[in-house]
């Protein structure tokens, strides 16, 4: 069954994290087969509550692009180096591709195509014969009547069409490989001179004494039924495939790597055909050049989000299933009619907590504290103005399934989350829960933690102000904001690049700005920063 993965946005929160393990779960239990993954790190509140339910951190997911493994490739498709010319195009012919990676114990050595048998069927060497006992036996479709050596080497002589005067003054050795008709006294004249390979065609037989003489002196004997003619027309194709390849280093490619990555350097390289290999050169098939088109998008669901900008890199490339979210309908486009459950609730959690009643699926004990987890952060336990009744009747129920008190259990979730003291890299902290948005025209970037300990940022707040004047200048920010909410005081602080200063004191009716300007009762950056943003500059002020 095919995998579907489950995220939330690239600054994953308590909420979104805890949305995809939770969905997951209930997809799972109804058939499907789908995987919740996080597009970034964790911060601190959610690895509290996954490791307090006995949850593992779900696995990291660094984009959904295409990449070669989701093409429909011809996997499988390539030939050992000590096959024969004949078997590497019979497998060419029945597939219909002109080309084969060729491999030594998996590992790609080279590839040889059509074009290089032709050339060689034409310009080629027909003395040389490099193969083994069985290729030609098989090739030739022969049978064996004496085997000494595995291995075949030397030089090709024909002796149907030269007289037997001919053939007895060629000096003969143990290199060379004879392809003869009934003729016995260039037979023995083969044995006695000890040559590696007897090839007997047509009605050509081996004498008793020949034969015990042949076994003497060690010498290779097969039987063909085809004439002189056609033994000769066939035998170069008995020849190791591995003795067309011309270029030891051939063009592959991994299979991990991106769609668009192959087909820009493709465009240079202007060939047809590429082996596909792993990380250990191990040869996992050829891609076509016409393969691209038949591939096979990750299949995706999205939760707590259904912007482009706030998902997974290469969500254009994605075949999104589903959306599951509690904000404003964002840019996202999809290919098809999907399943798009968007509700004016306080938390994703609210949400799936209601899919799970909907379809009669038990909530074990730390799927429901999951969920509750969810919604307390993100309604800041029912204090954020986004909270609904339906958000406070979910946390209700889902306490009891979990046996928690839930004010207890959000206190010490918050205090997990509060500690930024001393933090060397302010962007972690600036960066922890961000989100970007295009508000006519203007790029905004905001940034919103939570903290019981407001000293802490307030402590380094020089350290911020000049961190977002630097990420405004760097990223072309028109605004960018650091809101830091105080849960014990309900309210928040602002800091801001200074380009965004008529623009707040516009948005928030307030006279004069200045750094970390609190804002009593504003908690929400989606209900109560971002509408005013709006408004003031859909007005141009």
């Amino acid at each position: 069954m095919e995998k579907t993965y489950i995220f939330g946005h690239r600054k994953p929160d308590t909420d979104s994290i805890c949305a995809a393990i939770t969905l997951s779960y209930l997809k799972n239990c109804l058939g499907q087969h789908t995987i919740p993954v996080a597009l970034s790190s964790l911060n601190d509140e959610t690895k509290f509550v996954l490791k307090f339910f006995g949850i593992q951190d779900p696995p990291y997911l660094n984009d959904v692009k295409l990449q070669l493994r989701d093409i429909n490739y011809h996997k499988n498709f390539m030939i050992d180096y000590h096959a024969s010319i004949y078997d590497a195009f019979k497998k060419m012919n029945d597939n219909n591709i002109s080309a084969i990676p060729i491999t030594n114990k998996q590992k790609l050595i080279g590839i040889v195509s059509l074009k290089d048998m032709t050339r060689d069927f034409i310009e080629g060497s027909y003395e040389n014969i490099d193969t083994s006992y069985n290729n030609i036996v098989r090739v030739l479709n022969g049978r064996e009547i004496l085997k000494f050596d595995d291995e075949i080497k030397g030089n090709l002589i024909v002796a149907s069409y030269k007289s037997t005067t001919i053939i007895e003054s060629v000096l003969m050795c143990n290199n060379d490989i004879l392809i003869v008709g009934d003729r016995h006294s260039v037979i023995e004249y083969a044995i006695n001179s000890k040559v590696k390979l007897i090839i007997l065609v047509g009605k050509a037989n081996l004498k008793e004494e020949h034969y015990q003489m042949a076994a003497k002196n060690k010498i290779n004997v097969i039987k063909v039924e085809s004439t002189s003619l056609k033994t000769v027309k066939r035998i170069n194709l008995c020849n190791y495939i591995s003795t067309l390849i011309s270029n030891n280093h051939p063009v592959s490619f991994l299979e991990t790597d991106y769609i668009n990555d192959f087909l820009e350097k493709a465009s240079k390289i202007r060939h047809t055909n590429y082996p596909i290999v792993n990380a250990k050169n191990n040869c996992l098939g050829l891609l076509k050049i016409a393969d691209v088109n038949d591939n096979n998008p990750k299949k995706v669901i999205l939760v707590d989000h259904n912007e482009s900008m706030q998902s997974a890199e290469g969500i254009d490339e994605a075949d999104i299933l589903e959306i599951i979210d509690h904000h404003k309908i964002g840019t996202l486009n999809t290919k098809k009619p999907i399943n798009f459950r968007n509700m004016a609730v306080g938390s994703t959690c609210t949400i799936i907590y209601q899919l799970y009643e909907e379809n009669n699926i038990k909530i074990p004990k730390n799927i429901a504290g999951l969920l509750l987890a969810g919604i307390l952060s993100d309604t800041l336990m029912f204090k954020s103005p986004t909270t609904t009744p339906i958000d406070n009747k979910s946390a209700m129920k889902l306490a009891k399934i979990a046996d928690l008190d839930y004010e207890d259990f959000a206190m010490k979730m918050f205090k997990a989350a509060s500690n930024f003291k001393n933090i060397v890299d302010k962007e972690d902290v600036l960066y922890r829960d961000f989100k970007n948005f295009t508000i006519d025209n203007n790029k905004v970037g905001i940034g919103q933690i939570f903290t019981l300990n407001i000293e802490d940022i307030m402590d380094e707040k020089e350290e911020y102000i000049k961190l977002l004047e630097r990420e405004a200048e760097n990223n072309n920010y028109d605004i960018i904001l650091f809101i830091v909410t105080d849960i014990v005081k309900n309210g928040s602080y602002i800091f801001y690049n200074q380009k965004a200063v008529n623009t707040l004191e516009n948005s928030f009716r307030i006279e004069k700005l200045h750094q970390g300007y609190y804002l009593q009762d504003c908690l929400s950056r989606k209900k109560q920063i971002i509408p005013n943003i709006m408004d003031a500059l859909d007005k141009n002020i």
